[in-house]
C-alpha cells in the first residue's frame, strides 16, 4: 500500500531526475505522468500507483513548493473532470493506454458533444444518428451538436448518439470517442453576451467513427454518459479555492479597498453571500472527501446548483456596489478563448458570464430535479414517454 511517505520521496526523486527550472514543460509533463504522480488513485501505467486519492494532496504540495508546471486544468478540463473518468470506467486497456496520458499532459484537448438544439435538458431524446457499416465496422454520423465548449481546439471530443432509434430513447444510445479533425466534422462559434465565443455548435456529416472508439457496449451509452455528467457536475461545482477565493474574493477586495463605496444594505447583503460561499467551499471540501471512497453521486448536482446561484447573486452584489463603474464593459472584441477567466476580467464581465453558470453542465431546473429524486427521495415526476420506442415521441 503506498504511503504518503514514499509518495513524497517518489516526488523528490521526480524533482531531482528532472528540475522543474531546466527541464522542459511537457517533457516534466511526461515524467510525472509515467511516474504514477498524475493522479496517484488512478492505476499503474495509467498515469497513477493506485494509492488513495486523498494522497494526491501530498504530491500536490510538493511539487508547488519546487515551483514545478501544472498542466493547466483549466484549459484541459473537460478531458481531466469528464472525458477521463470515463476513459478509466468504460475503456479498452488499449483506449486507457492511447488517450489518457496525452490528455492529462494537455498535449490532446478534449469536448464534449452532448447537447443538441432539440435536446438539452432532456438530453436522451437526442437525435444525432449512428449506423453501422457492415462493410468495414465503422459507425457513420449525422447530427447537430450545440453549447460545446473547446470544440474550436479540441482534438478528441466524447459523443453520444443514437444506434437504435426502436427502443425507448434511454435504451438506444452509444457512447463514442470522436476525431475533431476528421473530416465531415465543421465547428462554428457562437457568440455569447459577452462578446466571445468560447462556445461552439458542431455539425457531423458522414463523420466516420471506428468501433475501436466506442466507449461501453452498444446501447449502453446513457449508462457511460452518467459518469461523464456526474463528474462533470463535481468538477464544475466542487473545485477546490481557498477562503474568499473565487467571485466572493473580488467582491470582498472592493469593498475593504473602497470604502466610499459602502452601504448598510450592500453590507448586509455581502455578508450573507460570504457565508453561503464558505458553506459552499466546506461542502464542496466534504464533497471531495467522500468521493475518496467512491464513485460521484447526484451530491455533485446539488453543489454545481449552489455553484451557479452563488456567482449570478455575487457578480450582481459587485455590479450595483461599484455603480456606474458597474456598468462599463472593457472589450466587446469577437474571439474565441479556450478558458473562462471569471475573476482576471471586470465586474460587467463577470455579471454577463455567470448568466450562463445555470444553463451549462445541466440546467438548474434539471437538477433541483436531481437533488429532490435522488438526494432527498422525494416521488419522480411522472413519466410518459418511458416505454415509448424514440421514433414514436413526438417532436
Amino acid at each position: 500500500m503506498t504511503d504518503a511517505a514514499e509518495l513524497r520521496a517518489r516526488t523528490e526523486e521526480l524533482l531531482a531526475a528532472h528540475p522543474p527550472a531546466t527541464t522542459d514543460r511537457a517533457e516534466f509533463l511526461k515524467a510525472r505522468f509515467d511516474a504514477g504522480l498524475a493522479w496517484v488513485h488512478y492505476p499503474e501505467g495509467l498515469g497513477g500507483l493506485g494509492a488513495p486519492r486523498s494522497l494526491q494532496a501530498v504530491v500536490d504540495a510538493v511539487l508547488e513548493a519546487a515551483d514545478a508546471p501544472d498542466n493547466d486544468p483549466r484549459r484541459i478540463g473537460i478531458g481531466l473532470g469528464m472525458a477521463a473518468p470515463t476513459v478509466l470506467g468504460f475503456g479498452t486497456d488499449e483506449q486507457k493506454r492511447r488517450f489518457l496520458r496525452p490528455l492529462w499532459t494537455g498535449d490532446e484537448v478534449w469536448c464534449q458533444l452532448f447537447s443538441e438544439p432539440g435536446a438539452g435538458s432532456d438530453l436522451a431524446a437526442l437525435g444525432t444518428r449512428a449506423v453501422r457499416d457492415e462493410a468495414t465496422g465503422d459507425w457513420i454520423v449525422n447530427g447537430q451538436k450545440v453549447w460545446t465548449s473547446s470544440a474550436h481546439s479540441a482534438r478528441w471530443a466524447i459523443l453520444i448518439a443514437r444506434t437504435d432509434p426502436d427502443v425507448p430513447k434511454h435504451r438506444g444510445i452509444t457512447y463514442f470517442v470522436c476525431d475533431m479533425t476528421d473530416p465531415g466534422v465543421e465547428v462554428r462559434p457562437l457568440r455569447q453576451i459577452t462578446g466571445e465565443a468560447e462556445f461552439n455548435e458542431v455539425f457531423l456529416s458522414d463523420v466516420r467513427i471506428p468501433d475501436a472508439h466506442r466507449l461501453g457496449e452498444v446501447g449502453d451509452g446513457w449508462k457511460v454518459a452518467q459518469t461523464t455528467l456526474m463528474n462533470e457536475r463535481v468538477s464544475i461545482g466542487g473545485m477546490r479555492i481557498p477562503r474568499e477565493g473565487g467571485m466572493i474574493g473580488t467582491v470582498t477586495k472592493t469593498w475593504r479597498e473602497r470604502p466610499e463605496l459602502r452601504t448598510h444594505d450592500l453590507h448586509q447583503r455581502l455578508l450573507k453571500l460570504w457565508v453561503e460561499a464558505e458553506v459552499a467551499r466546506l461542502t464542496g471540501e466534504r464533497l471531495r472527501q467522500q468521493l475518496v471512497a467512491g464513485q460521484p453521486g447526484p451530491e455533485g448536482s446539488g453543489m454545481k446548483l449552489g455553484f451557479a446561484r452563488l456567482n449570478q447573486e455575487i457578480s450582481g452584489l459587485e455590479v450595483e456596489l461599484l455603480g456606474e463603474e458597474g456598468l462599463l464593459y472593457d472589450d466587446w472584441t469577437m474571439r474565441r478563448p479556450e478558458l473562462v477567466d471569471f475573476t482576471g476580467r471586470d465586474a460587467g464581465y463577470r455579471y454577463l458570464r455567470s448568466k450562463g453558470n445555470s444553463i451549462e453542465g445541466g440546467t438548474s431546473e434539471v437538477l433541483l430535479n436531481i437533488v429532490a429524486e435522488r438526494v432527498l427521495g422525494l416521488p419522480a415526476e411522472p413519466r410518459t414517454d418511458k416505454d415509448v420506442a424514440w421514433k414514436d415521441l413526438a417532436r
